[in-house]
């Protein structure tokens, strides 16, 4: 896997895959990004775009619709207690990193939990959107090779 996101504007190989969000505030929604995730502004709006590990973040406002969408409205989470879909971030030791979060003003839902195949805890960003901050435990890749044995 690699360590670097492909260049957004020229991604090797043709393409790169992001992670769009909806937000009401770009501005604070960028910052969030920036000073808990510790990920790399790119473009400052319109939309902002950040690099993220071997990723990309991509915030804009609400609106619409547009002449490519005509019937969409961009929205953020109008309630965020509904679940519709999450940002997952995968790490190898997410003890520290949940630590290194919350040193920098996230605030997470619980503290990490072992549910056996993982260790996973959640937090939100300004507009509600839960982001997973998980560690697999290893129990999948053993299951997968006695599977075969």
């Amino acid at each position: 896997m690699a360590s670097e996101a492909p260049d957004y504007f020229q991604p090797e190989g043709g393409l790169v895959l992001t992670h769009l969000l909806i937000v009401r505030d770009v501005d604070r929604s960028r910052e969030f990004y920036q000073r808990v995730l510790g990920a790399t502004v790119v473009r400052e709006r319109q939309p902002a775009i950040l690099r993220f590990h071997n990723s990309y973040i991509v915030i804009n406002n609400e609106g619409g619709p547009t002449d490519d969408k005509p019937a969409i409205q961009a929205q953020a989470p109008p309630d965020p207690n509904t679940l519709s879909g999450a940002m997952n971030v995968r790490v190898t030791d997410v003890r520290t990193v949940y630590e290194q979060w919350r040193s920098r003003g996230g605030e997470f839902l619980t503290e990490p939990k072992d549910h056996g195949v993982e260790i996973r805890c959640y937090l939100r960003d300004p507009d509600g959107y839960l982001i997973e901050l998980g560690q697999g435990t290893g129990i999948l890749a053993e299951m997968g090779r006695a599977a075969t044995a």
